[in-house]
């Protein structure tokens, strides 16, 4: 059998090496260029690859082509290849087809990633024999090699849920859906929808479904009726039907074999949105077996993906958060909601459009200093003017840092919760949320 695998990065080249564990003819086509690192493990398994092109003829000639996330359908090799009748699938489709353990699907517009790895460490903190792959960053068919896991909890972006078909979860979570890569599905949030929901096909009665009752886009897209698998929803407002649910910092699991009550009060996780994510995760964790006192234990001990509400130092009794991802205005809506104490909020960068009247409440509320971390800040300064009362400027981060050691009295939180893209400053998010952390630690030292 000829498998064809179009893209040389982390889930092609694992896709790559499972296809020739198994005994397949493997070619690697890559439109761009392969990084070094994945260029040297095809290199050192001797696997025929290419680099710039895609060269029709023999790609086309596989049985079947296994196909990067990052590739639209609308692309001229895909477009050719169905014409042709070439099956095309994604590498998580490819791998679960080599393997028989349990697969915990989870997706979502956002909170994707903080659900995936807290729900990885719920389980592997109460010894289930655990591995971790997906948009997360790492390939689930390398992993499949070895095959040592009984269970994968994996990150599914919409992208990689479009091209999975016998694929099949026993646990799915859907967090929320809302307007994100619409141009890959003609604009249309129906059809947006609708590959969210895949990460709940082919599921049976011994299946479980957790999705968020309170998001208005899952409950006009999911079809109850036509599903076969146990549905668990979960919600903070009291939803009808619900399994999951807040209840005095405690989440109460109602589910039928699988009860239970949960403190959730040493979990360092900030915000309502984590509190959709934490549910979500404490919710599979108790679906798979695992005891109340475990999670809680889990809990206080988690420690959150860099850069995503990362508490980085306390210093004189004022607390650094770094939220460098936040880049979009929802985001930091999240972010300014979950924080109870004053604010001194660090934003700014490269403006994408943002609407900041969702926001102006909230800082009025809680925000005692905004310090714009930019090279053109006009807008937060318009739309913050009248109801921050503390406005400065910088293109430094450490200035903006020590500047908010000055203004900052015990209780308070310096939130770097940009708002904006990096690219005017910084390489991106990441190196913006290093140097915050730099900055702080220099602050931290000197406590």
């Amino acid at each position: 059998m000829k498998i064809a695998i179009l893209g040389a990065g982390e889930s092609g080249v694992g896709a790559a090496l499972l296809a020739q564990a198994k005994g397949l003819e493997v070619f690697v086509s890559d439109m761009g260029q392969i990084k070094e690192q994945y260029k040297a493990k095809l290199a050192t398994a001797a696997i025929p690859f290419e680099e710039g092109k895609h060269t029709f003829e023999r790609i086309l000639d596989a049985d079947q082509i296994v196909k990067s996330p990052g590739i639209p359908d609308k692309a001229p090799i895909i477009q050719e290849a169905i014409k042709k009748g070439v099956a095309v699938i994604s590498e998580i489709e490819f791998a679960g087809r080599y393997t028989d353990a349990k697969f915990i699907g989870i997706t979502g517009t956002n909170g994707k990633t903080t659900t995936t790895l807290l729900t990885y460490h719920l389980l592997k903190s109460a010894g289930l024999n655990v591995g971790l792959a997906g948009n997360i960053g790492e390939s689930l068919a390398e992993k499949v090699i070895e095959n040592k896991y009984e269970y994968y909890v994996l990150e599914l972006s919409s992208f990689q849920l479009d091209n999975m078909y016998q694929f099949k979860a026993h646990v799915a979570v859907l967090l929320n859906i809302t307007p994100d890569h619409l141009d890959r599905y003609e604009y249309s949030m129906d059809k947006y929808a609708a590959s969210k929901l895949r990460v709940a096909q082919n599921m049976t009665g011994a299946d479980f479904f957790v999705f968020n009752a309170d998001d208005e886009n899952i409950a006009k897209a999911f079809k109850s009726e036509a599903f076969a698998g146990t549905a668990v929803p979960f919600s903070l407002k009291g939803a009808e039907g619900v399994r999951v649910y807040f209840e005095d910092k405690h989440i109460k699991v109602t589910e039928k074999f699988y009860e239970g009550t949960v403190d959730t009060s040493k979990s360092g996780l900030i915000g309502k949105h984590n509190q959709y994510n934490t549910m979500a995760a404490v919710a599979v964790a108790k679906l798979l077996g695992v005891e109340d006192k475990q999670i809680e234990q889990a809990l206080e001990t988690f420690e959150n993906a860099e850069h995503r509400l990362q508490q980085v130092g306390v210093a004189k009794e004022v607390t650094y958060i770094n939220d460098s991802k936040a880049t979009n205005v929802e985001a930091v809506w999240y972010a300014l909601d979950g924080i109870k104490q004053p604010i001194i909020w660090i934003a700014g960068g490269v403006d994408k459009g943002n609407d900041y009247s969702t926001l102006v409440d909230l800082a009025r509320e809680k925000v005692k200093v905004l310090i714009c971390l930019g090279k053109d800040n006009e807008k937060l300064k318009q739309a913050f003017g009248r109801v921050i009362p503390i406005i400065a400027e910088t293109t430094s981060m450490d200035y903006a840092v020590r500047l908010s050691r000055s203004l900052a009295t015990p209780g308070d939180v310096v939130l770097l919760s940009p708002a904006c893209a990096s690219f005017d400053l910084f390489n991106n998010y990441e190196h913006r949320g290093q140097r915050f952390k730099e900055a702080v630690e220099k602050i931290v030292l000197k406590k």
